[in-house]
């Protein structure tokens, strides 16, 4: 077992060591309190957009299924009339220069897998940078948007922002409750009471705390070709190699075993550079991964490759609580 994926176990599982990581855990959790503190009282310099700022994040290490939120957050602008730019960090990302505005021919290495995936499905204007602020500012001077999804940033404080959505994984939680190195928070649990809004990726039904969300699977996708299937493609009891280089590839080897398929997992890091290898199993069975891996994998992808295609659905109360934000957040700016 990778060292990573023994981290991750003693943080959601628990590890009597990790107590020896308290000191440090202290003082990680005062830098971060004390960052927001300067934040709040305006000592950190923070851009504010002349248009609203929607900030989709978490605080806990690892995929919560922001991007499938971010994709159903754009249908839901649009639907409403909006024009809609999107900025990310571009983790992993290798551009000529940044800010890069991402294009639907780059390649992930170039772009990053999350941003290229999200432009690919919704030819959204998006721009990557570390620094939030520039990316919006050059997406600005770049297009006409008249609202802005930022991946991920809510720890980013250098971009002001009007609303806060936080993902949390339904099945993770949020592990031993403790911060880094200790546990996979990024910031006290405390601030889940200062967000917006909580959604609870893989949740049934809502809570007093949280809207819940799932991942429903729409289709099977030709890797290569981008021919699309219906999910009864593949016959129940169907064996595959499952590949998922995401922060929780369980949640997909798992969505897969419901479809009632046989996966064979291959779990990789997230944000795994995938190599013609590393989808060359000595059987014939198909391989099926997800779609950020695939924007991956696209150029030598054999023809048994598939990915699976999945989409957010939030809950009602999900959907109306965000119309009805939107409308305040556009009134105030008018």
């Amino acid at each position: 077992m990778k060292l990573s994926e023994r981290i991750q176990r003693a943080w959601y599982q628990g590890h009597p060591g990790l107590y020896l990581l308290w000191p440090l855990e202290l003082v990680y959790r005062c830098v971060v309190q004390a960052k927001r503190a300067r934040f709040l009282r305006g000592a950190i310099a923070s851009y504010r957009a002349p248009v609203p700022v929607i900030i989709v994040g978490n605080i806990t290490v690892g995929g919560t299924g922001k991007t499938p939120l971010i994709l159903w957050l754009i249908d839901q602008c649009r639907a409403q009339g909006l024009q809609v730019g999107v900025v990310s960090r571009g983790y992993g990302a290798r551009p000529a220069r940044l800010p890069w505005t991402v294009h639907a021919s780059d390649s992930a290495e170039q772009a990053g897998d999350e941003p290229l995936l999200i432009v690919q499905r919704s030819g959204v204007p998006l721009v990557i940078a570390p620094e939030r602020a520039q990316a919006v500012q050059q997406l600005l001077a770049e297009y006409r948007v008249d609202i802005i999804l930022s991946d991920d940033g809510l720890q980013h404080y250098g971009l002001a922002r009007d609303l806060e959505l936080v993902l949390i994984d339904a099945a993770r939680g949020l592990g031993n409750q403790r911060c880094l190195p200790m546990g996979p928070l990024r910031e006290p649990i405390q601030r889940l009471h200062t967000v917006d809004a909580v959604l609870l990726n893989g949740a049934e039904q809502d809570s007093d705390q949280a809207f819940a969300m799932q991942l429903q699977p729409i289709e099977l996708v030709h890797v290569r070709s981008g021919s699309r299937q219906p999910l009864s493609y593949f016959p129940s009891g169907q064996k595959m190699h499952a590949v998922a280089g995401i922060g929780n590839p369980q949640r997909f080897f798992k969505t897969l075993e419901a479809l009632n398929w046989q996966p064979i997992a291959h779990a990789f890091a997230d944000h795994a550079e995938f190599t013609a290898e590393d989808l060359a199993f000595a059987d014939a069975l198909p391989v099926v991964m997800t779609e950020k891996d695939a924007v991956k994998c696209r150029a030598f992808a054999a023809e048994n490759c598939w990915y699976l295609q999945v989409a957010a659905q939030p809950s009602p109360a999900f959907s109306s609580w965000f119309t009805e934000q939107l409308k305040c957040l556009l009134t105030d700016t008018l």
